[in-house]
């Protein structure tokens, strides 16, 4: 049975492991969790791992993102789990209980760049109907917010994410 808990320090060798899995050795999302922590950008009780006993099986990540209103906002990146355990719902049990963690907080919405067919289900949709526009050229369809209870309509503008986005993209 898997558990979703907020990440500890003993679990960031475990969750590196999950990353290079799943997006491969030579990606940029590792040393993008590692510099998020180290710069103080991440939501420590956003990021979540799922274990099986002592092992760390899928991982989410929330940092601080800004928008051009103002606001500080939430930037859901990345989600991964060890492929040996994919499409068991263990990326779905992560995404849904971070969103739940999420909704509970001050921060007005969450940002990604994901798969339109994936996250949808969780309340994510194209942002430019929010007018969030995204930092870099994506697919429209791929930039998606997720409102949470604290959003307002006035919470708009251009997304600014913090630096060590910069040398992952």
């Amino acid at each position: 049975m898997v558990a979703v808990r907020p990440e500890e320090p003993p679990d960031h060798e475990g969750v590196r492991d999950v990353l290079e899995g799943a997006f491969g050795v030579d990606s940029p999302e590792a040393g993008l969790v590692d510099a998020l922590r180290a710069a103080g950008d991440h939501v420590p009780e956003l990021c979540l791992v799922a274990v099986d006993g002592k092992q760390v099986v899928g991982h989410v990540f929330f940092s601080r993102a800004r928008i051009a209103s103002g606001e500080a906002i939430l930037a859901l990146a990345p989600m991964a789990v060890r492929p040996d355990r994919q499409r068991r719902g263990i990326g779905s049990q992560l995404v849904a209980e971070g969103l739940e963690r999420a909704a509970a907080t001050e921060y007005p919405l969450v940002v990604l760049l994901g798969h339109p067919e994936y996250y949808p289900r969780f309340g994510f949709e194209p942002a430019g109907g929010f007018g969030v526009d995204a930092p870099w050229e994506v697919p429209p369809e791929a930039w998606m917010v997720r409102p949470l209870p604290a959003y307002r309509p006035d919470v708009r503008g251009l997304v600014t994410y913090p630096p060590a986005f910069d040398a992952a993209v």
